[in-house]
Formats: structure tokens, C-alpha cells, sequence
């Protein structure tokens, strides 16, 4: 039995500039932070007294004679990618609901590929897993999807990802003070709104308008060198938040299926009870909800959008781990 414990995502600015149609002609830059909200792969050989081969529980539960015939995409592709002919059992939990914009389907994705390498004895690295991850979701699945979730998945950490040609990511970490950091975080809320949509469908309809929105795109890149900028000096941290709100507003137009009169009306409650700004976290179309207000402010977000599950986090450094050994 292998199990891996891989961590869920926070982006903070220059989200739309991650996809390969935008930054293999132009470069991208994200943001962005993982939280201690994890998904957890348990993953065996399974033994050979049952009349399915494989069998892999996550909200459903498949029974399968063939890897061709598992409904779960990145299960499939994942055991196709590893060359996986044994039979195997493939459980999957997690903290928080899927497809609601902190990178779940990512973190599936490297944590089965992390656990199925742990179950053939090979010791995956990050950069492995995180690129191993991006092939199976664009170009085996052939997903819309960005590159930063299967980065940030795999490494951990509060990270400016930079977005340079096919197969060139840099990944950095963000230095702050501690005392910084702290404060940075005591502004943030993170919301459920109780939508969940799918990203690949989101993001189509951003691929498709890049050209019509490349000044936006542009600047939503330009962003995160101020994010970066604003968090490591000593500039007032509400800056922070009006930048996120600045990017919001930008990001809201690049396609009209990343929000809707729903969230726009949340959001803008939660303007009026003292947020600063905020997002919708992941491709948009519903899902968590980014606010980032003053603390003393909070309380009162809180009230006023009481309807809404607020959900703690912290921040967190590991990135993708094997919690658990016993291959045979």
C-alpha cells in the first residue's frame, strides 16, 4: 500500500497567462501559494481473487476488467502513462470538494503518478511529477487546462511561477519576512460558494478569445510583478487587495462564463461589509471564493455572507509526499 497526501492551490495573480496557447508565443507568470488542504491517493496492487481487475473509488466506485474501460480520465491516462498492467485498487479523499478552483484535479493527477511510481520502487522528483502531471492532463487527456496547478501540486510553497516556452517553467520561491507573511495571511478569507463547474469548459472559451483579450492577458502578467513587489517591501499591504481586485475585474472579462450574477453579487456584498478585493479562485464559473479585507473587517464579511462556508487555512511548504510505504 502507498499513500500520497499532495496539497490543494491558492492563485493569486496571473491566472489565464498559464496556458500553453497563451505562453508558448507569449511569456506567463502566476502567484500563487499552496494551503493545508490535501488530497490523499491510496494505491495497491490488488490481489487476484476478484472478478475485476482494478478497482478505483473516488465519488463513484468503477470495477474494471481493462484500463480501457475506467470512466475516471486521469486514473485511466495516469495508469496508461506508468505502463501499469497489474491490477490495482486506487482510493481517493480529500479535504475539499472537487472542481471548485484550488487545483483538486491536478492534485489527483500528481499524487496517483506519485504513488504509482512509489508502487513500481522509483522515486519521482518534483519536477518530474509536475511535468509528468501537465503531459497527462493536456496532452493524454487533452484537457483545457493550465501548467501552474500540477507545478504548485508537486513542489508546494509560495511560488512566482514563470511561464517561458513549452517546457520551460521557472519556479521560485516568494522570500518574506515572517512577520509579513503573517500579516499578509491574517487578510485572507477563503469562501465556498457552493458552485462547482468544471475548468476544462471554463477555460475554452478564454483559449478561444486570447486573441481578442491579449492587452488583458498582458497585464494581468504585469500584475504579478507588483503582487511580488507590494509583499516584499514595505508598502501598505491593503495594496495587496486592491491589485486582486484590479486583476478580478480584468480576468471577469476575458470570457463570459468566468462569472455570473450570483457571484458577482456575493462578491460585490462582500465589498460593500469592507473587502478590499478578491477572486474567484481557479478558471471562474463558481467554486471558492478569494476575499482579502482588513482583519477587524472580517467578522463582519463573515455575517453578511453567512450563507457561505469560510474555510480556515494556512499556507504550506512540502508539496506532493508519500505519507505511507508497504509495497508488497
Amino acid at each position: 500500500m502507498i499513500i500520497t497526501k499532495t496539497p490543494l492551490r491558492i492563485s493569486f495573480l496571473g491566472g489565464g497567462t498559464d496556458y500553453p496557447a497563451w505562453y508558448e508565443e507569449n511569456h506567463g507568470a502566476v502567484l500563487a501559494t499552496t494551503i493545508d488542504k490535501y488530497c490523499y491517493i491510496s494505491c495497491r496492487y490488488l490481489p487476484p481473487f476478484f472478478k475485476h481487475k482494478s478497482r478505483i473509488v473516488y465519488s463513484k466506485t468503477e470495477l474494471v476488467g481493462s484500463i480501457d474501460e475506467i470512466q475516471h480520465p486521469s486514473a485511466r491516462e495516469c495508469l496508461r502513462f506508468m505502463n501499469i498492467r497489474n491490477g490495482v485498487e486506487v482510493h481517493h479523499d480529500a479535504d475539499l470538494p472537487a472542481r471548485a478552483g484550488l487545483g483538486s484535479s491536478s492534485a489527483f493527477t500528481v499524487g496517483l503518478l506519485h504513488a504509482l511510481n512509489a508502487l513500481n520502487g522509483k522515486i519521482a522528483t518534483k519536477e518530474q511529477l509536475g511535468f509528468d502531471a501537465i503531459h497527462v492532463e493536456q496532452k493524454m487527456i487533452q484537457e483545457n487546462v493550465g501548467s501552474q496547478d500540477q507545478i504548485l501540486a508537486a513542489h508546494g510553497g509560495f511560488n512566482h511561477l514563470r511561464f517561458m516556452g513549452r517546457n520551460k517553467i521557472d519556479i521560485a520561491s516568494i522570500t518574506i519576512d515572517p512577520s509579513r507573511l503573517k500579516e499578509f495571511h491574517s487578510h485572507l478569507l477563503l469562501l465556498f460558494t457552493g458552485f462547482s463547474r468544471t475548468a476544462s469548459h471554463i477555460a475554452s472559451a478564454q483559449i478561444l478569445n486570447m486573441k481578442k483579450t491579449h492587452n488583458e492577458l498582458c497585464k494581468l502578467y504585469e500584475m504579478v510583478k507588483e503582487g511580488i513587489k507590494i509583499l516584499g517591501s514595505k508598502a501598505d499591504i491593503q495594496d495587496f487587495g486592491k491589485l486582486l481586485h484590479e486583476g478580478w475585474m480584468i480576468k471577469r472579462s476575458l470570457s463570459q462564463k468566468i462569472t455570473f450574477p450570483m457571484i458577482d453579487e456575493i462578491y460585490s456584498e462582500a465589498r460593500k461589509a469592507g473587502a478590499l478585493g478578491g477572486k474567484l479562485l481557479g478558471a471562474g464559473g463558481g467554486g471558492f471564493m478569494l476575499l482579502f479585507a482588513q482583519p477587524s473587517n472580517h467578522e463582519k464579511i463573515q455575517e453578511k455572507l453567512r450563507a457561505f462556508l469560510h474555510v480556515p487555512f494556512q499556507f504550506e511548504n512540502d508539496g506532493s509526499k508519500i505519507i505511507f510505504y508497504k509495497p508488497y
